[in-house]
């Protein structure tokens, strides 16, 4: 099934974020909608910031991005620091923190926890629908008092497809870490993280270029590339990594530059 992109338009009901809901329209060539849909995804900005919603009778909540609060915020506070399986696998180190390229940065959350904890990151997403909730989340985010000054100094978003970005050397300083975490299948896991995943898979569209962009990705990187994957899953194109890292239901393969 193709991503779903093409009709996704914006409704904005505050004449107060009119300004706002324009810049978002145009840097993300997003058309707006005049009245809420009846049917399929549609994007709602309010003063909470902007939602992914689905209209229609027993459809998923909306899908909002927030690093301040919530599941995001609990995780930058409880989610083990730099001896969590995340960080240990992009090689953070005492003193180290790489550069990061996420390639494929979805809803941003591990993209946020390696920012959290040191690293610069570029969040690079090419479905316009995830780059504007990412952009939107980044806006809310540097104003808060507590994240503000990191997430600007640390974070930046790029709506594109990483393999050109990548290619570019002239345009993107080759990182020190790419980071992939490839579209999958939702689990059996918690409803929250199955709305999300079904979002993502619905924007997204299926995976049918990680093996070109790993390949990209090891001519790229300066130090490793890892790639997210579920613990049980194959390799991405059969490659074998140098060495893996594993969570409760997560592999991090990695692939070390020689």
């Amino acid at each position: 099934m193709p991503a779903i992109t093409e009709n996704i338009g914006l409704v904005c009901r505050s004449a107060e974020l009119e300004d706002q809901a324009a810049i978002l329209m145009d840097k993300f060539g997003i058309p707006r909608c005049p009245d809420t849909p009846v049917s399929g995804f549609y994007l709602d900005f309010n003063e909470s910031g902007l939602m992914l919603c689905q209209a229609g009778l027993q459809t998923p909540g909306p899908v909002r991005v927030d690093f301040v609060g919530g599941a995001m915020g609990h995780r930058q506070r409880f989610g083990g620091g730099r001896g969590q399986a995340l960080a240990r696998a992009v090689g953070m180190k005492p003193g180290f923190s790489p550069d990061i390229w996420d390639a494929t940065a979805g809803l941003g959350r591990d993209g946020f926890v390696l920012a959290s904890l040191g690293s610069r990151v570029t969040l690079c997403e090419r479905s316009p629908v995830l780059a504007s909730l990412l952009h939107d989340a980044l806006r809310r985010a540097a104003d808060d008092s507590t994240i503000g000054d990191w997430i600007r100094e640390r974070l930046q978003l790029i709506n594109a497809d990483s393999r050109r970005c990548l290619q570019s050397a002239a345009q993107t300083p080759r990182p020190q870490v790419v980071y992939m975490d490839p579209m999958y299948p939702a689990g059996k896991g918690h409803v929250q993280v199955k709305k999300h995943m079904h979002a993502l898979q619905q924007i997204a569209g299926p995976d049918l270029d990680s093996a070109e962009l790993l390949d990209i990705a090891l001519q790229t990187a300066l130090r490793r590339v890892v790639v997210k994957r579920p613990k049980r899953a194959g390799w991405i194109q059969n490659r074998k990594p140098d060495t893996t890292i594993e969570s409760k239901k997560t592999r991090y393969d990695i692939y070390v530059i020689q």
